[in-house]
């Protein structure tokens, strides 16, 4: 909303006469052109409306517009603002903000937790779209979620409920790397590890890209656990994940010469082989498998307060 100083809007007399004057004295010192000076008036529920609307959304309803933000067509990888964003909203939710009480009920419900069988997971998928998904995985003690891959994928994972134990590669190097040892039917691929490390609710939402930050990773599950995932952009029928078994770097290379080395240069080449020892050990060869035998997981409808 403007208001136009400068001109007169009624009245007469000399107060008129006045203005008049005034204007003409004005418009001929800028050179024949008219001078007004506006004020802008700024309503304040145009600036508030916004914030208070964030105020007001539950972590679920924010995690969903971050989201929508940060993945705007199903190859996009996040920018670094919007990454920093997700990931701040995660890190402070917990269990009641996706409703995982009525989430376990669901699972318990299906009967399938009850089955005298090998662990279960079962997954809730909270929203869909073709851009991304945000996913609740519940894994039961001893429960595991083998080596597998999230190709093109940024995933961020919270640990809800429990405490597992993460172990994520991210490749060396391209497809055709030339230093695999084999090159018939499917060789393994060189890969460096990422995360070794045991998790326990509450803690930070781990992040994974195509390239970076642990693409490959297992979950293993020490305690009852509550997993909450977002994958941009989901898995689908053209999107399916490939699963590994990971082997030690000795598996296929037994050349440890440069490691024994000769005694010259003391404690300098000591230090040398140690740094050496210790990159070797971060090497892993991943070998493409099937699906694991014993994987089963199942999907149970999510029974929490719709998000739109």
């Amino acid at each position: 909303m403007m208001v136009a100083e400068g001109r007169s809007r009624g009245g007469g007399g000399a107060e008129a006469v006045k203005g008049r004057r005034d204007y003409a004295s004005r418009r001929r010192l800028s050179g024949g052109v008219s001078v007004r000076r506006r004020v802008h008036v700024v309503d304040a529920t145009v600036t508030t409306a916004p914030a208070a609307a964030a105020a007001t959304m539950t972590p679920l309803q924010r995690l969903l517009a971050a989201c929508r933000r940060a993945f705007r067509g199903p190859g996009t990888v996040p920018a670094h603002d919007d990454v920093a964003l997700i990931r701040g909203i995660l890190d402070k939710m917990g269990p009641d903000d996706v409703h995982l009480s009525a989430v376990t009920k669901a699972a318990a419900a299906s009967g399938l937790q009850r089955r005298p069988r090998r662990p279960i997971i079962t997954r809730t998928t909270i929203y869909e779209c073709t851009n991304f998904s945000i996913v609740i995985f519940l894994l039961p003690p001893g429960a595991v979620i083998p080596l597998h891959d999230h190709p093109g994928m940024t995933v961020f994972s919270k640990l809800l409920r429990g405490s597992l134990h993460v172990t994520s590669y991210d490749w060396v190097a391209a497809a055709d790397d030339p230093t695999s040892p084999r090159r018939d039917l499917a060789p393994p691929r060189l890969a460096r590890l990422v995360l070794d490390d045991d998790l326990r609710a509450p803690c930070g939402a781990l992040v994974l890209f195509p390239e970076s930050g642990g693409n490959m990773h297992r979950f293993a599950a020490s305690t009852a656990c509550a997993v909450l995932d977002v994958l941009g952009p989901p898995y689908s029928g053209d999107r399916d994940c490939t699963y590994y078994q990971d082997l030690p770097y000795s598996h296929y290379n037994t050349d440890d010469d440069e490691a024994a080395g000769d005694c010259d240069g003391g404690d300098v080449r000591a230090a040398e082989d140690e740094r050496h020892q210790e990159a070797r050990r971060r090497l892993w060869w991943l070998l493409e498998t099937g699906k694991p035998e014993g994987l089963e997981m199942y999907e149970v409808p999510y029974k929490g307060p719709p998000i739109l």
